[in-house]
């Protein structure tokens, strides 16, 4: 199964967070699944980076993640105009611009999520943490 890791779930995935949940960590570790990272959320990450609400241990964060990304078998999902626009279509429930644009692809490709977040089961998307 495809599943769509939301920011915190991969930041947590590559640290080893104890936050994660024996069943998010259960379907990172399955085989079987094919796991997804929004190219938002990356996005995200260096803006932080770049604000000072995250740091890394590294000279290279885009090196360092771009090696998380392998070691962890984890694909980009980019972005279409389809889930661009498929914001527009969202109520108001969640304000995060980034949350938004994954829900958003969440929805268009029929994809579950990992999030600790509980808003996005508000959306209809299927939350897995």
């Amino acid at each position: 199964m495809d599943v769509l890791l939301d920011t915190n779930v991969f930041l947590w995935i590559i640290s080893d967070d104890p936050r994660l949940t024996d069943k998010a960590r259960n379907v990172f570790l399955n085989e079987d699944n094919r796991l997804l990272f929004s190219i938002a959320g990356l996005w995200e990450i260096f803006i932080k980076l770049r604000l000072g609400k995250l740091v890394v241990d590294t000279d290279d964060p885009a090196v360092f993640f771009k090696s998380q990304l392998q070691e962890n078998a984890i694909s980009i999902l980019g972005i279409t105009m389809e889930h661009a626009a498929g914001t527009l279509d969202l109520p108001m429930i969640h304000k995060d611009p980034f949350d938004r644009l994954i829900i958003a692809q969440a929805l268009h490709n029929n994809l579950p999520v990992l999030s600790s977040d509980p808003v996005f089961a508000e959306y209809g998307v299927t939350n897995l943490f």
